[in-house]
C-alpha cells in the first residue's frame, strides 16, 4: 500500500501535554474503511494516551477515550481535526485542565 503524508506533526499544548497528528492519503482504504486515508491521532497527558483516533487494518474507523474503544464515522480529514480538537477541549474540561 502506498502512502503520501499530509500531515505529521506533534503540537505542544501544555508542559506536560502534546498532540500527535498524522494523516496520509493512501492508495487504496484502510479495510474495512473505504476512504482514501489512513490516520493516527493522539493526545497525551502526562506520558499517557488520553484520548486517539485511528483506523487500524481490520478494525476500521474508531477512537480511544482512555481504555474505552468506540466506533468513529470517517468523513473528511477536515471533521476528524474538528472532532480530535473538540474531544481535547472536553477532555481537558472534565479533567480540569480548562
Amino acid at each position: 500500500m502506498k502512502a503520501a503524508a499530509l500531515i505529521r506533526h506533534r503540537v505542544v499544548l501544555a508542559t506536560d501535554a502534546f498532540a500527535e497528528i498524522s494523516v496520509w492519503r493512501v492508495s487504496e482504504p484502510v479495510s474495512p474503511s473505504e476512504h482514501p486515508f489512513k490516520y493516527r491521532l493522539a493526545y497525551v497527558v502526562k506520558g499517557e494516551c488520553a484520548l486517539r483516533y485511528d483506523n487500524e487494518q481490520g478494525e476500521g474507523d474508531h477512537l480511544h477515550l482512555g481504555a474505552v474503544e468506540s466506533p468513529y464515522v470517517f468523513t473528511a480529514p477536515e471533521r476528524l481535526m474538528a472532532d480530535f480538537n473538540a474531544d481535547i477541549e472536553r477532555w481537558n474540561h472534565e479533567h480540569g485542565r480548562s
